[in-house]
């Protein structure tokens, strides 16, 4: 029986975590890493043929690695499944690891041909399987590892990444000189960080996961990098609302920002505000658009402030602050983000409210 799909847990992981689960698993819990990528290459294989059903011809790109050792597996497990795999390697095989070495060698014993990478090998395939660096990566990709990774890019063929594109820092999400652009990336184990953020989401295309059947209590005590918002982690934050509410019951923004030249911003978070469910919303901007800024969205107030004094009756009557949209850094600018910090509000600071803050840093407990 096919194992369904596992949905996209919450929690994301930094490599070193995963290592450590990884550990757990096979120390505390008795799970040879043979087995765990056994799993791995069965739950590649699964999302392969799944998602490209028709693929006969497969090329697996492989490191020295244990994500080479993966792709090994999947190798194999191609071959025994009637596809036609061809494994083509980079780096020394000699310095593979015992677990990527007895794949490597079951993957052969099996009829699997392993041989140099070489880009024409890629253009007869109907599917790659990136199985090439994994998430130990620390420094820019270079020579025949960054040739191997332009030829992938360039050869027009779908491609399954295993656990992480090559040449994706997996905590950043920064591409390490080059990198893998995936049509598909199964994760396992843990969710690498680096999948979410940076330039993640672009290069590992569809992302689907796999915990490869890890005892829950490898998780215990690790705490994640960071936790994936999900639709309905949202959706509990909305509430129905009262048949007698009014604009008043909904608390009041304040967006500050909109220096000379550049209401747009302002104007487009104070609209965003009213979409979000705020009842009431202002625009304290400059004085130079004031009179024009709202005449698309009339239900924005829209007041035309030039000193701290204008500002303060504004914050008084306000709930919540928005700091920073389109607010330029000139003189105007500060004197506005002076005067806001002074707000005992809860704040959201962007754009050059940042580059104001980067230049005379603080810290606050009630911002964002």
């Amino acid at each position: 029986m096919r194992k369904a799909e596992t949905p996209l847990p919450s929690f994301l992981y930094s490599a070193d975590q995963v290592r450590e689960l990884d550990r757990r698993a096979i120390k505390d819990h008795g799970t040879p890493g043979a087995e765990l990528m056994r799993r791995a290459g069965t739950a590649a294989l699964r999302t392969l043929q799944a998602r490209f059903p028709r693929a006969r011809r497969i090329a697996v790109v492989c490191g020295p690695g244990n994500n080479g050792g993966d792709g090994y597996v999947v190798a194999r497990l191609a071959r025994q499944a009637g596809l036609e795999p061809t494994v083509l390697t980079l780096g020394d095989r000699s310095r593979a690891s015992a677990d990527a070495a007895a794949a490597c060698a079951q993957a052969e014993a099996a009829g699997v041909v392993a041989q140099t990478f070489s880009e024409p090998h890629l253009k007869r395939a109907d599917v790659v399987v990136d199985a090439l660096l994994g998430t130990g990566l620390e420094r820019p990709v270079q020579g025949e590892w960054r040739a191997a990774i332009a030829a992938i890019n360039a050869g027009g063929r779908p491609v399954l990444a295993l656990d992480i594109p090559s040449g994706l820092h997996a905590d950043t999400g920064a591409v390490m000189g080059a990198a893998v652009r995936a049509d598909v990336t199964v994760c396992f184990i843990g969710l690498k960080a680096g999948l979410f953020t940076g330039a993640g989401r672009e290069q590992a295309g569809e992302i689907l996961f796999d915990d490869l059947d890890v005892p829950s209590e490898v998780y215990n005590g690790i705490a994640p990098l960071a936790r994936r918002l999900t639709e309905e982690d949202l959706r509990g934050l909305i509430h129905g609302r009262a048949r007698d509410a009014h604009k008043g019951t909904f608390g009041h923004v304040l967006v500050v920002g909109g220096g000379v030249g550049m209401p747009g911003a302002a104007r487009l978070c104070g609209e965003t505000a009213y979409r979000v469910g705020a009842g009431l919303v202002t625009l304290a901007t400059h004085p130079t658009h004031a009179a024009s800024v709202n005449v698309a969205r009339p239900e924005l107030l829209a007041y035309a402030v030039r000193t701290a004094k204008d500002l303060k009756p504004l914050v008084a009557r306000a709930d919540v602050l928005a700091l920073g949209p389109g607010l330029s850094q000139d003189n105007w600018a500060r004197t506005m983000f002076r005067a806001a910090l002074v707000a005992k509000l809860a704040l959201i600071v962007d754009a050059d409210a940042l580059n104001l803050l980067a230049a005379k840093p603080m810290r606050r407990n009630d911002w964002v």
